[in-house]
C-alpha cells in the first residue's frame, strides 16, 4: 500500500514538474522587449564598452550596395533573360518596386530603434514576443552562414580564374586550392583558399568598423566603376532590334523572372543592423536603406538593357552570359574587367554578411538568448570580437569542407521571413493598443490573426500560381487576403510615429507581407522543409536554454528607447 502511495506521489510530482515547465515556457515565450519612452535616445549596458558611431550616410549607402550587388549582376541578368527575353527589364523593375516597399518598412523601424543593433530580430522582440524573435534569428542566421560559405567558395574560384590569366599560374593551380576539389559523398569538397579569404576578412572586421568600412568603400567603388564601364561600352554595341519581341514568352515569364531576381536585391536590410555604429541613425539609416536600393535598381536595369540589346536573348550563354556577350563582340578585355568586378562584388557581399552576422549574435548575447560571451565588445577596437570570430569559424568550416552550392536552393527563406515579419512589426507597433500598453488586447490579437490570414493568402496564391491550378483557387486566396486587409484597415487604430514614417500604412506593409509569402511559395520544396525543421530545432534550443537565461528587463541587457519626437524633426 505504501509503495503505491509513493508511486502516486512521484507521478504527481512529475506532472507538476511538466506543468511548471510548460507554464514557464509559455510565459517566457510571450515576453516582449520593453520599449520605453525617453527624452533622449541612449543605450545602457553594464558590460562596459559598446560599439562606436563611425558610419556616416555615405558609408551606410555603400554598405547597402556592397551587400546587395555581388557577382550576380553579371550572371543572373543574363540567365533570367534567356526565359523572359528583353522583358527581364520589367522583371527587375517589378522586383525592385517590391523591395522598395520592404525597404520603407525597414526605414521606419530603423528610426524607431536608432540606438542599437538587432534588425529584424529586435523589431520582432519588441512588436510580438521573445520566441518569435528567436525563430526569426534562426532563419536569418542559417541563410547568412550558408550564404557566406557559398560566396567564399565563389570568391576563391574567381580569384583563381584571375590568377590563371598569368602564364605562370595557368593550368598549374590544383582544383582543391580554389575551384573545389573532387566531391565525396555528394557534399564533401576541399577548398583551401575560401577559408583563407574568410580569415582575412574576419581579421579586418575584428580590427574595427573604420577599417572594414574603408575596405568596403574601396571594393564597392571599384565594383560600381566596373559596372558603369561595362554599361558604357556595351551601350555602343546595342542593336535595338534585339529588343523585339519584348516579351517573347508572355507576361507570365516576366512575372516568374521577377520572383527569381527579387533575391538579387537582398542585402539592403544589412544597413538596419548598423544602427549602433551610425553617427546620425535617425536621419542616415532610412537614407542608407532606400538610397542603396535605388542605386542597385538603376544598375540592374541598365545591365539588363545592355545585355539584351547586344545579343538576341535566345543566344545568351548560361554560365557567364554577360562575359560571353562581350567576347562575341571582340571585347575580351571587358570579360577580364567583369571577373575583377565579380571579385570586388563578392568581397563586399561577404564582408557585409560577416559584419551583420556578428551584430545579430551581439544582440542575442546581450538579451541572454545566447551565452554572454557573444555580448562582449573589445575595449579598444569596439567590435564584438567573440561573435565575429565565431561567424568566421562557422563560415570557414563550411566553405573549406563542403560544397555548399548544393544547398543554395534552401536559401532565401530567412530573407523572406525577415521581410514579412518586419512589415508586420510596422503595423503591430503602430496599433494604438500596443503603443499604450505592453499587454496584448483583444483588438491586438485580432490584428495578429488578420496578419496571419494575409500571409496564408499570399502563400496560397503563390502555390496555386506555381502549380498552374484553376484560376478560381487563385482568386479565392486573393479575396481571403483582401478581406483580412480590409479588417486591418478599418478595425485597427494606427498611431503616428516619430522620425521617418512608412507611407501608406497599413496598405504598404500588407502588400509586402502578401507578396513576400507569394515568393515563399515559389521556393524549392526543400526550402519549406528546412523552414519547418529549423523552427522545431530553434524551439527546442529555446525551451532548454533561452527561456531560462533571457531576461528583457535585466539591467545587464540593453534597454531600447523609443526615438524622441524632437529628434525626428
Amino acid at each position: 500500500m505504501g509503495g503505491g502511495e509513493r508511486d502516486q506521489n512521484q507521478k504527481n510530482r512529475s506532472n507538476d514538474s511538466s506543468s511548471s515547465f510548460f507554464s514557464h515556457f509559455c510565459s517566457s515565450a510571450l515576453r516582449v522587449k520593453p520599449l520605453l519612452s525617453s527624452s533622449e535616445v541612449s543605450v545602457r549596458t553594464n558590460s562596459g564598452d559598446g560599439l562606436v558611431r563611425r558610419l556616416g550616410m555615405f558609408d551606410l549607402i555603400l554598405l547597402g550596395v556592397g551587400a546587395s550587388i555581388g557577382a550576380g549582376i553579371f550572371v543572373v541578368t543574363g540567365t533570367v533573360a534567356r526565359d523572359a527575353g528583353p522583358g527581364v527589364t520589367i522583371s527587375f523593375i517589378l522586383a525592385g518596386l517590391s523591395c522598395v516597399l520592404n525597404a520603407l518598412c525597414y526605414a521606419e523601424l530603423s528610426t524607431r530603434f536608432p540606438a542599437v543593433v538587432g534588425g529584424a530580430y529586435l523589431y520582432t522582440y519588441s512588436a510580438f514576443n521573445e520566441l518569435t524573435a528567436f525563430l526569426v534569428f534562426g532563419q536569418l542566421m542559417l541563410d547568412y552562414h550558408i550564404g557566406a560559405a557559398s560566396i567564399a567558395r565563389s570568391l576563391a574560384s574567381y580569384v583563381v580564374t584571375i590568377l590563371e590569366l598569368f602564364p605562370f599560374f595557368k593550368n598549374n593551380i590544383p582544383d582543391w586550392i580554389g575551384h573545389g576539389g573532387q566531391e565525396f559523398f555528394g557534399v564533401l569538397s576541399i577548398n583551401i583558399l575560401a577559408p583563407i579569404l574568410l580569415v582575412l576578412l574576419t581579421l579586418i572586421l575584428c580590427r574595427g568598423v573604420g577599417e572594414s568600412s574603408a575596405v568596403n568603400f574601396f571594393m564597392t567603388t571599384l565594383k560600381i566603376i566596373i559596372v558603369l564601364i561595362v554599361i558604357s561600352v556595351g551601350a555602343f554595341e546595342v542593336d535595338v532590334s534585339n529588343w523585339s519581341p519584348f516579351a517573347p514568352n508572355g507576361f507570365k515569364e516576366i512575372l516568374t523572372g521577377a520572383t527569381v531576381v527579387f533575391f538579387a536585391y537582398v542585402g539592403f536590410d544589412a544597413v538596419a543592423n548598423s544602427a549602433e555604429e551610425s553617427k546620425r541613425p535617425q536621419r542616415d539609416l532610412p537614407i542608407g536603406i532606400i538610397g542603396s536600393l535605388l542605386i542597385c535598381i538603376a544598375l540592374y536595369i541598365a545591365v539588363c538593357l545592355v545585355i539584351t540589346g547586344m545579343v538576341p536573348y535566345n543566344l545568351l550563354g548560361e554560365d557567364a552570359p554577360l562575359a560571353e556577350a562581350f567576347t562575341s563582340k571582340g571585347l575580351k578585355y571587358v570579360s577580364i574587367l567583369i571577373s575583377i568586378g565579380a571579385v570586388a562584388g563578392l568581397t563586399t557581399t561577404l564582408l557585409v554578411g560577416l559584419y551583420v552576422q556578428s551584430r545579430l549574435y551581439l544582440g542575442l548575447g546581450r538579451d541572454g538568448l545566447l551565452p554572454a560571451i557573444f555580448a562582449k565588445v573589445h575595449p579598444r577596437n569596439h567590435t564584438p570580437v567573440h561573435s565575429q570570430i565565431w561567424v568566421g569559424i562557422v563560415a570557414s568550416v563550411l566553405a573549406g569542407l563542403f560544397n555548399v552550392h548544393v544547398l543554395s536552393h534552401i536559401l532565401s527563406v530567412g530573407s523572406l521571413t525577415g521581410y514579412s515579419v518586419v512589415a508586420a512589426c510596422v503595423l503591430a507597433l503602430r496599433w494604438k493598443d500596443k503603443t499604450e500598453s505592453q499587454f496584448p488586447s483583444a483588438s491586438w490579437r485580432e490584428g495578429v490573426v488578420c496578419l496571419l490570414i494575409v500571409g496564408i493568402g499570399g502563400f496560397g496564391a503563390g502555390l496555386f500560381y506555381r502549380v498552374d491550378a484553376s484560376f478560381v483557387f487563385l482568386i479565392i486566396a486573393v479575396v481571403v487576403a483582401i478581406i483580412a486587409a480590409i479588417a486591418l484597415c478599418f478595425r485597427q487604430v494606427y498611431e503616428e510615429t516619430p522620425g521617418f514614417s512608412c507611407p501608406g500604412v497599413p496598405v504598404v506593409p500588407i502588400i509586402c507581407i502578401f507578396f513576400n509569402m507569394f515568393l515563399f511559395a515559389q521556393l524549392h520544396y526543400e526550402a519549406w522543409i528546412r523552414f519547418v525543421v529549423l523552427s522545431v530545432l530553434m524551439i527546442g534550443l529555446y525551451a532548454f536554454y533561452g527561456q531560462f537565461h533571457a531576461n528583457p528587463n535585466s539591467s545587464d541587457t540593453v534597454i531600447y528607447y523609443r526615438a524622441p519626437r524632437e529628434a525626428a524633426h
